[in-house]
This record gives structure tokens, C-alpha cells and sequence, in this order.
């Protein structure tokens, strides 16, 4: 029974934990290209969860109770704000993540135009999922712009030509996830200010490195708050800063701008609720954790760590170039590696680079885009690039052997137990994912989305 009539000991419980955790993708090592983020730095684990225990159970959800998450939450938005060209009018808020934190911005700006009956936002194709998601639960009209096939950014005319008398923001990426390039902020921000309009900067995946980048060399534009028309700006502190998840920040120019941004609600006989995030209870010990962190690496510690990082990038992408046949996506402005195969299966390349223990993330192909392969590289991952060289070079050699993956013979309405198990689904997960992969890519996005509804709907069932 998942709740068992008498309780039992804690260690049994914990190694049970454990066992359930040895299935899980490697967190540290630098093995694992995405989901998670380490800085590979002895005992920073152990801060954050001492930390993280001293706060577990204070609750964010009344600060005049417990100000001492107050001041921690204070003290994470100065550093954002300071990192990211925040004045002394600069105000915002620790969110649970990037997903929030992009929300919050599009209920500031829908709110903060109570005339507008129905509200819009321009978002370029390249900006984050979480936009869509935004405007599905929000009720804001999107609005796509195009990225440019070779340069993967939008241009500055096309987002002047979407903004309408409804639209209440416009936003961009610093830098896009899928291929960590920067977008042209100020002349963006630019438009969008000319037209009385809002701008967003989705920082969340690179912001707390691209600063340290800057200073490092890399040539990196302008993006952020000290942009004129930059009204708001998100980064994700449980990304590149390194803490535990999740920990966001959004950030808006001035008070005014956020007030929209909360919740309030005085009519019923309980307490007035006033909100300036999504969740009303908030425990203390994601933000303590995340206040650990930062005070313990601080500027210094975090200029090395981009460093490491940047070598890390480039390192990479000459083992990348290096193999015949792949190819680069992206010119390397962050901490991304993006690369296709242009002569064998890139799903088949994934799963040969899983089977010599390196976890990367396949991406589908869009528009005049092909299928690739995102590396997120972070610190850890420095150590280890001079195995992945000669690891990456055999993957793509038996890549090219085995050839391109033959898709199922069964119809994408097939009903779902025959799809899984034609797709080498049994009691867990396949051997080999470039089938999944292979007819996910060849399914129109719409259809794409039904499947993978279904398929998370399929394993999110309680054992009873």
C-alpha cells in the first residue's frame, strides 16, 4: 500500500528512496546535458540542504511572520538585479521557476492594461513553450514571429509588424533555449517601446551567465535592464547560479509596472489574501537554499565557473566539428552546443551517446530546422570533455552503421497500450528511444502534443 498501515523506520524508508533513485539520470558528473545544472564544487550540496532544512517549513505566504524570508528573497532580487542592470527603482520577486516567473510577466502586462479587452503578446517562435502555456491559461492571444533559419533570431521590422493596438507585451530570449543565441533585445525593446508597449526578456535559462560571459570576452549584446524598453527581466537562479530547484526571479523596472503582477482578495470571512506570486503558501527552503548558495560561491566564484564553463563550450564544439558529418547549429554565445547529423539518424546518434553513459536532449525538427541535439554545458562538464571527443566519434561511426531507425507500422491513431508496446514499451522505459523519437519528429506538432499527453497521462497513475 502506498501508505502503509504502521510506519516505518526511516531508514527503510530513505533506501527506498534510493532504490527508486537508481534509475534516475546521473545529477552530477557532467554526464548529463540538461535538466540539471552542477557546478561540480565539493560540500555545495550539503550547504544547500542545511540550509534548505533551516527554512523548510517557514512559510512565504505572510512576511510580516517570518521576515527572515523576506530579507532572503530581498537579498536574491538585489543580486539578480544588480547582475542585470537593475536600478535603484528595480523591484521583483523569487518565483518557483522559469515557467512562473514568464506567467507573472504576462498577468503584469495583461493587467496592467485593463483597457484592453482582448489582450495579445508577440513572442518570436524561438521564445520558450512556457509563453504558450502563459497565453492558453491566461487568456492572451499569441502572436508568432519568424526566426531566420540561418541566424535563429527574429528580426526587429517583424516584431513591429505583429505589435497591434491589443498588444499588451512583446518578448524576447537572452538567450533562446533550443539554441543559445541571443536575440536583438534593443532593437526589439526599441520597437516595442515606440509603441507604448511592454518588453519581456526571458533570461531565465542564461542570464546569470551571460554578465560573467561579458567579462570573460565573449562578445555579448546588450539585454538587459539597462536596455531602454527592457521592462521586465526573468532568471532562473536553479540554472547557472546553481542553486537547488526551484528558484526564479523576475525582475520589473520599477514598482509600478509590477503591481499588476499580484493577487488580492478581501471578500470572504477569512484572511485577505494578497499574493505577488502564483502560489499563496511558499516554503522557506527553496529561497534559503538558493541564499546559501549565492553567499557562499559569490562574483568571484561565479566569473570561474563561467570560465570553466566557456572552455567546457568550446572544447565541445570543436569535438563536434571534429566528427564527419555533424554539424553546428548555432554560433556558441552561451553555454549551449547545438549540432545536427547531416548524413545519418541524429536519434540514432542520441542513443549511441546514451549507451557510452553521455544523457543529451534530441530536438525535433521545425519548420526549415532539422532534428538536433542540445548540449546544455555547465562547469562539471569541463573535466570530462576530453572523453566525450573519442566517445562522440565512435557514437557517430555506429550511427552511420546502423543506419537510419524504421518507424513502427502502425498509424499515429493507433490506440495507445498497441503504440507503446510497438514502440518497445513494457513495464519501463525502451532500450533505445530513436523509434519514439523518429515518429514523434515525423508527427505534426498538434499530433505530437496528443501523444505525449496520453503517454505522460499513461505513467501518471498511482500503483493501488
Amino acid at each position: 500500500m502506498s501508505l502503509p498501515k504502521d510506519g516505518l523506520p526511516a531508514e527503510q524508508v530513505l533506501d527506498e528512496i534510493r532504490a527508486l533513485r537508481a534509475a534516475d539520470r546521473p545529477t552530477h558528473g557532467g554526464r548529463l546535458f540538461a535538466y540539471v545544472y552542477d557546478p561540480g564544487l565539493d560540500g555545495l550540496d550539503e550547504l544547500a540542504m542545511s540550509a534548505y532544512a533551516l527554512a523548510a517549513h517557514v512559510n512565504g505566504l505572510d512576511p510580516t511572520a517570518f521576515p527572515s524570508l523576506l530579507a532572503m528573497e530581498n537579498t536574491l532580487v538585489g543580486a539578480a538585479a544588480t547582475l542585470l542592470g537593475g536600478g535603484p527603482d528595480t523591484v521583483g520577486n523569487v518565483t518557483s521557476g522559469g515557467t512562473e516567473s514568464l506567467m507573472l510577466a504576462v498577468k503584469a502586462a495583461r493587467d496592467g492594461a485593463p483597457g484592453v479587452e482582448r489582450p495579445r503578446m508577440v513572442v518570436p517562435v524561438t521564445g520558450h513553450a512556457a509563453f504558450t502555456k502563459a497565453a492558453h491559461y491566461l487568456g492572451v492571444a499569441l502572436d508568432l514571429v519568424p526566426a531566420s533559419p540561418s541566424t535563429l533570431r527574429p528580426a526587429a521590422e517583424d516584431v513591429a509588424a505583429a505589435i497591434g493596438p491589443d498588444t499588451v507585451l512583446v518578448a524576447c530570449s537572452a538567450p533562446a533555449y533550443a539554441h543559445g543565441v541571443v536575440d536583438p533585445v534593443a532593437e526589439i525593446a526599441a520597437v516595442a517601446s515606440a509603441a507604448g508597449v511592454r518588453c519581456h526578456v526571458d533570461a531565465c535559462f542564461g542570464g546569470w551567465t551571460l554578465p560573467y560571459l561579458r567579462r570573460l570576452g565573449v562578445d555579448v549584446p546588450p539585454f538587459d535592464l539597462s536596455v531602454p524598453g527592457v521592462t521586465s527581466i526573468s532568471v532562473d537562479l536553479h540554472k547557472y547560479a546553481y542553486t537547488p530547484k526551484g528558484v526564479s526571479v523576475l525582475l520589473h523596472r520599477d514598482a509600478e509596472l509590477r503591481r499588476p503582477q499580484y493577487f488580492a482578495y478581501a471578500g470572504w470571512p477569512g484572511y485577505t489574501m494578497v499574493n505577488p506570486v502564483i502560489s499563496s503558501t511558499r516554503s522557506g527552503g527553496p529561497i534559503a537554499a538558493a541564499y546559501a548558495v549565492l553567499r557562499h560561491i559569490g562574483d568571484s566564484g561565479y566569473l570561474a565557473l563561467a570560465s570553466r564553463t566557456l572552455e567546457a563550450v568550446r572544447s565541445l564544439a570543436l569535438a563536434v566539428s571534429g566528427v564527419e558529418g555533424l554539424r553546428l547549429l548555432a554560433p556558441l554565445e552561451s553555454t549551449v552546443v547545438c549540432f545536427t547529423a547531416d548524413s545519418f539518424d541524429v536519434f540514432v546518434l542520441a542513443d549511441e551517446l546514451a549507451a557510452r553513459g553521455w544523457h543529451t536532449q534530441p530536438q525535433f525538427a521545425y519548420g526549415e530546422l532539422p532534428a538536433s541535439i542540445h548540449l546544455s554545458v555547465t562547469a562539471s562538464v569541463a573535466p570530462r570533455v576530453a572523453e566525450f571527443g573519442p566517445d562522440l566519434a565512435a557514437a557517430a561511426q555506429a550511427a552511420r552503421a546502423a543506419g537510419p531507425v524504421s518507424l513502427p507500422s502502425v498509424s499515429l491513431d493507433t490506440p495507445l497500450p498497441e503504440l507503446l508496446a510497438a514502440l518497445g514499451f513494457g513495464a519501463g522505459l525502451p532500450d533505445r528511444m530513436a523509434p519514439v523519437n523518429a515518429l514523434l519528429n515525423a508527427a505534426p506538432p498538434e499530433v505530437r502534443e496528443a501523444l505525449l499527453v496520453d503517454f505522460l497521462g499513461h505513467l501518471q497513475r498511482p500503483a493501488l
